[in-house]
């Protein structure tokens, strides 16, 4: 085991917070291997430089704040990054429901107010619905807000 290895992927976890399957590939990246790779995470992990719990909740807070993704989409990420069903669904703990409707809705008057030009009240209303639906919130509460904001029948 080097010291230069495992002091680089010790930064890379202290420098933002990681899954263990970016620090598997960065491993793999620098080429450390099978029992040496496995014997990385598991000092990382015992000196609490990964931890997955931390990171799904960090990443679900970090996307929803400053992208504004929907829970939709941040599951979907979270489970591309092979985090477990168990801590996905604690991560979506962490996003406030008042705040997240409130996200929603400033979405929606926002991209309402971007189509003023266009006259066709079926095409305003499907480009606000497919906008919402790629920042990841769920159609239903897409139609309620709709529907709050007088867009939707």
């Amino acid at each position: 085991m080097s010291n230069i290895d495992l002091e680089k992927i010790k930064h890379y976890c202290a420098y933002q917070e990681r899954c263990h399957s970016e620090v598997r590939s960065k491993l793999l990246e620098l080429k450390v291997y099978g029992l040496e790779l496995e014997n990385y995470i598991t000092i990382l992990i015992e000196e609490n430089f990964l931890n997955e719990e931390r990171y799904a909740c960090s990443y679900a807070r970090g996307k929803f704040r400053f992208k504004h993704w929907g829970k939709t989409k941040i599951k979907y990420q979270l489970k591309a990054k092979q985090i477990s069903t168990y801590l996905i669904n604690k991560a979506m703990q962490e996003i406030d429901d008042e705040e997240y409707w409130q996200v929603l809705n400033t979405l929606a008057e926002k991209k309402i107010q971007s189509l003023h030009a266009e006259k066709n009240k079926f095409a305003k209303i499907s480009k606000v619905r497919n906008y919402l639906l790629q920042k990841g919130f769920e159609p239903g509460l897409i139609y309620e807000v709709m529907k709050e904001l007088g867009v939707a029948d």
